[in-house]
């Protein structure tokens, strides 16, 4: 796979952090926060124990990663998405925001399963993406903000756009 990233950002292959063999990047901006994780060979597979409360911020199917020849190869699609409490003050392990590549149709109604961040890629499953954590993407607007009210200001942000753009960007390498 290859993907197209911000000159000033920096990827780092820490050695030995994929558990199965496969290949793992963080993606870094400029000032060196982690934006995205990059690693192959991931397991896939979900279970929807507990549906939330979810918002879509933002969705866009991803044609070129359609696995040929499969008989559920819908494309995966890039997106950013909240589940949990809209009024929670932050970040929890039921209110949660990410954005990335996900198998899973774009939810409708009112309530959603967790998030899930994975997409098939031979032999096993990928994953491109990372959570969305205020301390990390740069958030405009007053900090005491509802954490869904900053995920939503951050769609707006020149460095979303540009984590859009690179996960928008996977493609299969020649």
């Amino acid at each position: 796979m290859t993907f197209d990233y911000p000159g000033d950002w920096t990827i780092v292959d820490p050695v030995g952090k994929s558990p199965l063999g496969g290949e793992h990047v963080d993606v870094l901006n400029a000032g060196g926060k982690p934006m995205a994780v990059l690693e192959t060979r991931i397991v896939t597979g979900s279970e929807c124990v507990q549906q939330y409360p979810f918002a879509v911020l933002d969705s866009e199917p991803m044609t070129a990663l359609a696995e040929k020849g499969v008989a559920d190869g819908n494309a995966p699609r890039f997106m950013f998405e909240i589940r949990g409490d809209a009024l929670a003050p932050a970040r929890t392990a039921e209110t949660i925001a990410a954005y990335g590549i996900t198998m899973v149709p774009e939810e409708i109604g009112t309530l959603a399963c967790p998030i899930f961040l994975l997409f098939r890629w031979p032999p096993s499953g990928a994953v491109f993406g990372a959570g969305y954590d205020p301390a990390n993407n740069t958030t405009p607007g007053d900090p005491s903000l509802p954490y869904w009210e900053k995920a939503k200001l951050y769609v707006e942000t020149g460095e979303y756009r540009n984590i859009r753009r690179m996960i928008t960007s996977l493609r299969p390498s020649k």
